[in-house]
C-alpha cells in the first residue's frame, strides 16, 4: 500500500478519535473541565529548585502562595452539564465569574487535598470540597482530577470531573445527626442501658430442642450449669454513663471485665427463669432481679429486656435497661417490717400476732405452748418518771424477750404493756426452759440497767389441737393475772413492811 494514503486513512482515524471525545466529553452526563496546569508545573518545579521540599508548609507560610497556585490553572474547556450544573449561561460566564464559584476555604483545600497530591508525584487526585452555583446555590462537590497520557511531562492536559453530591452529603449529614442524637438519648438516659448480643445462646437453645428437649423447666434443674453456660455465652457490647455510675464502675472496660462481680448468686435462678421465657418465644420480658455494685452492695434491680426486631432471628442485638429500686425494696421493706413489728420494742406486732395464731390453728405444728406476758409496774413509772422512762423499760423487755427466743418461736408485744412467746411444737417442758431463759436474761438486764428495775409476769399454758387455741390463751392469760397478783401482793407487804 502506498505510504502516502496510510498516512492519510492515520490522520482520518485521529479525527475520527478526536470527534469522539469531543461528543462523548460535550454529552458526559458528569461535570468535566479540560484545564491546562503547565504553568503549575512550572511553578512547582520553580519552588524544588529552591529547596522546597512541604508545599503545604509552604504556602501556610505566605497565604498569598495558595492564589498564586490557583492562577496557574488554566481552564480549557467545560462540557453542557457544567454549565447546568453552576446555572452558567456559558463557559465564558462561568470562566468570568469564578470567583463566585471558588470562594471561601477554597484556596486552602485546593492546596491541602488537591495539589499535595500532584506535588507528591501522583498523576491524579480525589477529593471532596464546597462550590457554589451562579445563582448562589451551595453544593457539596466530588473531585477527580486526572493529568492525560501522553502529557505527564507538561500537565497541559488535566481532565477534571465535578459530581454535585450535595443531596448524598445532606443524607449523610441528617444519618451522622440521628446517630448522633440516638448516641446521646443512649449515652446520657437516667436508666441503665446494655447493648447485648444473645445469638450464642440462640444456638445453644436451638441445639437442645433439636435434641428433642419438651419440658426445659425440667432440664435447667436437671442441668443447671447449661444456665451457667449461657450466661457465659452473652456478649455485652455497650453500656451507658448511667450503668457505670449504677455498679460503681471508673470505666466500662472495668465493669466489662467484672461481669462475674455484678452477675452473681441470686442472678443464676433469675436468669433460668429469664431462659424458659426465651424457651417459649418470650422476647420481650421484665422482672425484678438482684445485682451487685463493684463494691459488692447489693443493688435490686427492674429489668426490662428485649429482642430488637430486626434481629428476631437470630437475637443478635437485645437491648436491657435496668431501673435501681434499691431505695423502693428497702422503703417496702421498712413498710412490711412496720405492718409486722412493733417500732419501739422491735418485737412482732398484735396484727402479726394473730395471723400467725389463726396460720398455726389451720396448720400447727402440734403441741403449741403460749406464754402470756405483762410489764409490772408500768403505769407507776409512766406516772412518777415520765413515758420516756415507761418507754424505756419497754424497750428492756424487748431486748429480754427476743434474746430469749429463737426461730420458730416468736415473741410479740400485743398491747401497751402486753406481750405474749408462741412456741409452736413445743411442749410444757420445753415452755418451761423458755420461761426459765427468759428469768435468767431478765436478772442480767437488770444488772446492765442499775435503778429501774424490770419485772415482768409469765404465764404458761399448752394446747394440743387447734380447736383449743382459745381456751389455751385464757390459761396462759389467767396464769399470768395470778402471777400478777402476787407481785403486787408482796409488792404492798414489802411497802407496809418498810
Amino acid at each position: 500500500m502506498d505510504n502516502s494514503l496510510i498516512e492519510e486513512e492515520h490522520s482520518v482515524s485521529l479525527l475520527s478519535s478526536s470527534a469522539d471525545f469531543e461528543q462523548m466529553f460535550e454529552l458526559a452526563p458528569i461535570s468535566l473541565w479540560l484545564e491546562d496546569y503547565s504553568a503549575l508545573k512550572q511553578l512547582f518545579d520553580q519552588w524544588r529548585s529552591q529547596g522546597i521540599t512541604d508545599l503545604v508548609a509552604h504556602v501556610a507560610a505566605s497565604p498569598e502562595r495558595a492564589r498564586q497556585c490557583a492562577a496557574c490553572l488554566k481552564i480549557l474547556k467545560v462540557n453542557r452539564r457544567t454549565l447546568e450544573v453552576f446555572s452558567a449561561d456559558s463557559q465564558e460566564q462561568l470562566v468570568e465569574q469564578l470567583p463566585q464559584v471558588f470562594r471561601d476555604d477554597m484556596f486552602d483545600h485546593l492546596v491541602r487535598q488537591e495539589l499535595a497530591q500532584l506535588w507528591a508525584g501522583k498523576f491524579e487526585f480525589s477529593s471532596q470540597t464546597v462550590n457554589y452555583a451562579l445563582d448562589g446555590r451551595r453544593m457539596d462537590i466530588q473531585i477527580h482530577a486526572r493529568i492525560l497520557q501522553g502529557h505527564e511531562s507538561t500537565w497541559d492536559r488535566v481532565l477534571v470531573s465535578l459530581e454535585d453530591i450535595t443531596a448524598k452529603v445532606a443524607v449523610a449529614r441528617s444519618l451522622a445527626l440521628s446517630e448522633q442524637y440516638a448516641r446521646g438519648l443512649f449515652e446520657h438516659s437516667p436508666v441503665s442501658l446494655w447493648v447485648e448480643d444473645f445469638s450464642a445462646v440462640k444456638r445453644l437453645l436451638d441445639d437442645v430442642r433439636a435434641q428433642g428437649i419438651q419440658d426445659f423447666s425440667t432440664f435447667v434443674k436437671v442441668h443447671p450449669e447449661f444456665v451457667t453456660r449461657c450466661m457465659e455465652e452473652i456478649r455485652v457490647i455497650d453500656v451507658n454513663q448511667q450503668t457505670l455510675r449504677m455498679f460503681g464502675a471508673p470505666a466500662k472496660d472495668v465493669l466489662l471485665g467484672r461481669l462475674g462481680d455484678v452477675f452473681r448468686d441470686e442472678m443464676h435462678d433469675s436468669f433460668s427463669e429469664q431462659l424458659q421465657d426465651l424457651w417459649q418465644g418470650k422476647t420481650s420480658q421484665q422482672r425484678e432481679v438482684v445485682n451487685y455494685s463493684l463494691n459488692g452492695e447489693v443493688v435490686n434491680i427492674h429489668m426490662q429486656f428485649a429482642v430488637l426486631e430486626a434481629h428476631l432471628d437470630t437475637w443478635g442485638l437485645v437491648l436491657v435497661s435496668l431501673v435501681d429500686i434499691t431505695a423502693r425494696k428497702k422503703a417496702e421493706a421498712y413498710l412490711e417490717y412496720l405492718g409486722k413489728h412493733d417500732v419501739l420494742t422491735r418485737l412482732r406486732n398484735r396484727a402479726f400476732y394473730m395471723e400467725e395464731l389463726n396460720r398455726l390453728s389451720r396448720k400447727g405444728p402440734w403441741p403449741l405452748s403460749l406464754l402470756a406476758i405483762d410489764l409490772n409496774g408500768l403505769k407507776r413509772v409512766n406516772d412518777e418518771q415520765g413515758h420516756a422512762a415507761g418507754d424505756a423499760i419497754l424497750r428492756r423487755a424487748g431486748e429480754v424477750l427476743a434474746k430469749s427466743v429463737d426461730a420458730p418461736a416468736c415473741a410479740a408485744r400485743i398491747g401497751g404493756d402486753e406481750f405474749t412467746v408462741l412456741l409452736p411444737g413445743a411442749d410444757e417442758r420445753v415452755a418451761q426452759v423458755v420461761l426459765e431463759r427468759i428469768h435468767s436474761v431478765l436478772d442480767l438486764n437488770n444488772q446492765f440497767y442499775p435503778g429501774q428495775p424490770l419485772r415482768l409476769a409469765i404465764g404458761i399454758a399448752t394446747c394440743p389441737s387447734g380447736d383449743q387455741i382459745e381456751a389455751t390463751i385464757n390459761r396462759a392469760d389467767q396464769a399470768m393475772y395470778a402471777e400478777k397478783a402476787r407481785f403486787y401482793k408482796e409488792a404492798e407487804r414489802d411497802r407496809r413492811q418498810g
